[in-house]
């Protein structure tokens, strides 16, 4: 029993995204509840939800309505699983994925109407409404509180109206969302302004708040005549087709490695504020804070330059870890490293997205427990073959099971994605089932020998 316990990864899997409606209601709550209960004799321990900003704070600043998500996790604590509760600031809709549309709270927007600046955006002046940038994070444009005080009320507001949830241990994990799809990064390739895998993406740094403060950097700097880049390309190039990404080009200068560290510590320093605000609110609490994720950009890994990486905010080289930087800024505030793209192997992904999803998790993962932080994980599709489940069991515990001892390395947990009918159904779930008895148990890693 001890080998067990000491073996044991939690498994925990994403409830669909609209299981709270975009009007706040909990429908179709036997149906769930069904779904629950075939979690539970799957033995999972719990699930992962989003709870939504434009839902809760949909009707004005700090009107919050918390009852459908109040019913939502009853329910589930009735079912005996626990929740991992998603603080979503940002948009449902646009992403990978995503069947459901849940804008920012309209008066929100509102404010973009007469100011599109609060808004992401690219070098032709492109907006995306998916999140607020991080150049407003300390400005009071919003009923005059800033964005970071937004989300420390709205954090606030949960801890006090879920504090029974909180204290009975139904919730045990706050996954905090940190930008465009609850990932710490820049909008950098939206689906819905044309992106298409494995296209390089482009840098979101172009509105007025983030070039007075390039500006700034750059003149105290001692370079007053440095301007963010012109020459990156669109967000369907590919690096050597720019005069920035191609070899020798842009980034490895002077002016482009400034310009990348300037981009990519703005990032840290968001997730850091933010961060910092959620352990101020659920301070005292029985529960893990982690940033809800570390977006697993695996195409152009494999080129000098990283370019997907690059204008996501990673900076990351050959040369230069880009993720340990972001792992020493959670181990601040104790917090869990979310990555994803744990499914993935080289293989599976075309020649010429110059990827590498199993060399970009080792380097991600090695970085956390280096910093002496949790990870955990996420698969980046639904997958419901053995090949996938054996790639995460592999890299949920890299040494495999100790059977004198716990695991030198293990993940502090691993939440599948997505709870659906299709999972649930015949072979799927008997595969699913035997995923999690691996997870939880002293055994070889393997699922099913090819």
């Amino acid at each position: 029993m001890a080998n067990l316990i000491l073996n044991y990864v939690p498994v925990y899997a994403m409830l669909p995204l609209g299981v709270v409606t975009p009007d706040n209601n909990f429908q179709n709550q036997d149906d769930i509840k069904r779904q629950l209960y075939k979690l539970k004799e799957a033995e999972v321990d719990g699930v992962m939800v989003d709870v939504w900003w434009g839902i809760i704070e949909s009707k004005g600043p700090k009107q919050y309505d918390w009852k459908a998500y109040r019913s939502l996790f009853q329910v589930i604590k009735d079912c005996g699983l626990k929740v991992q509760a998603i603080m979503s600031f940002h948009q449902c809709g646009g992403n990978v994925g995503d069947g459901v549309f849940i804008p920012l709270p309209q008066w929100v927007l509102q404010v973009g109407d007469g100011n599109p600046d609060i808004f992401y955006t690219n070098r032709r002046g492109t907006r995306n409404k998916e999140y607020l940038t991080l150049g407003v994070d300390n400005e009071p444009i919003i009923g005059g509180r800033t964005p970071i005080q937004a989300y420390s009320d709205y954090m606030k507001s949960f801890r006090e109206n879920m504090s029974d949830f909180l204290d009975a241990g139904t919730i045990v994990d706050i996954e905090v969302g940190l930008g465009p799809a609850g990932e710490l990064r820049y909008p950098s390739y939206p689906q819905n302004q044309g992106w298409n895998y494995p296209g390089i993406g482009e840098f979101q740094c172009y509105d007025k708040y983030l070039k007075q403060d390039f500006k700034k950097a750059a003149t105290d700097a001692g370079h007053p005549e440095w301007e963010l880049p012109e020459n990156a390309g669109q967000y369907n190039d590919r690096p050597e087709s720019t005069e920035f990404f191609r070899n020798n080009g842009t980034y490895v200068t002077e002016r482009g490695r400034f310009f990348l560290t300037w981009y990519s510590n703005k990032l840290l320093i968001h997730g850091d504020q933010i961060l910092e605000e959620a352990t101020k609110a659920f301070c005292g609490c029985k529960v893990k804070v982690a940033a809800k994720q570390v977006s697993g950009i695996h195409w152009w890994y494999k080129d000098g330059s990283h370019a997907g990486e690059l204008t996501a905010g990673y900076y990351n080289l050959r040369d230069r870890d880009g993720y340990r930087p972001i792992a020493r800024m959670l181990s601040r505030h104790y917090g869990v490293l979310d990555f994803t793209c744990l499914e993935m192997k080289d293989y599976e992904q075309p020649g010429y997205a110059s990827s590498a999803p199993q060399e970009l998790v080792q380097q991600v993962l090695s970085a956390s427990w280096r910093e002496n932080i949790e990870v955990a994980g996420e698969n980046a599709l639904p997958r419901y073959d053995p090949n996938a489940y054996n790639q995460m069991l592999l890299n949920a515990r890299p040494n495999g099971v100790n059977r004198d001892g716990p695991p030198k390395l293990k993940m502090y947990g691993l939440t599948y994605l997505r709870l659906s009918n299709q999972l649930l159904d015949g072979w799927n779930f008997g595969v699913f089932k035997a995923f999690v008895k691996k997870m939880h148990a002293d055994q070889v890693r393997i699922l099913f020998k090819p």
